[in-house]
């Protein structure tokens, strides 16, 4: 990759203007998606998309909050095309890697028609930190883990974070 990820990292913490559950928000979907991906053994390109990803999947928020009065999903997912199309303008991307990232932060709430390694991650490592900033149910935990987790890595961190001993307390 000719961007450094941590370009990217600190051009959207510029973005943020000091939004620290943002910036904390994402840097923790990151961390989570660079672990998951490292341990399933992605392509390197793969996992570069996954990582530049997971630093812009919630680009839109701060719009959505303004626009929309709330961070809606669905809201995330439609204005989030061309703020991340404007954010990766003039970096060091092929046009191909551009796309992807885009198309990732344009689904990043879209749970059907999973199309690579990179959304799958992405959605796991988005869950496991929105589990705990939304206190999420343990009902909602297990319905998830049963409906779309499938790395084994992702799988295993759910468990060991929100399942294990849980249900006995």
């Amino acid at each position: 990759m000719i961007e450094s990820i941590t370009t990217i990292i600190q051009k959207m913490i510029d973005m943020s203007n000091g939004n620290i559950h943002d910036i904390n928000h994402f840097m923790k979907v990151y961390a989570f998606s660079r672990m998951i991906g490292l341990q399933e053994g992605l392509p390197e390109i793969t996992q570069t998309i996954l990582e530049a990803t997971a630093v812009i999947h919630d680009i839109a928020c701060p719009l959505c909050r303004e626009k929309y009065g709330n961070t809606n999903g669905r809201f995330q997912e439609q204005e989030g095309v061309l703020l991340a199309r404007n954010f990766l303008s003039g970096m060091e991307l092929s046009d191909e890697t551009k796309e992807r990232i885009i198309y990732l932060v344009s689904h990043h709430h879209t749970y059907t028609d999973i199309d690579g390694m990179d959304y799958q991650i992405l959605l796991e490592a988005d869950f496991l930190v929105n589990a705990d900033e939304g206190k999420m149910p343990l009902a909602a935990i297990k319905d998830a883990r049963e409906r779309f987790f499938k790395t084994k890595t992702g799988i295993h961190l759910l468990d060991s974070m929100y399942l294990k001993d849980r249900e006995t307390k």
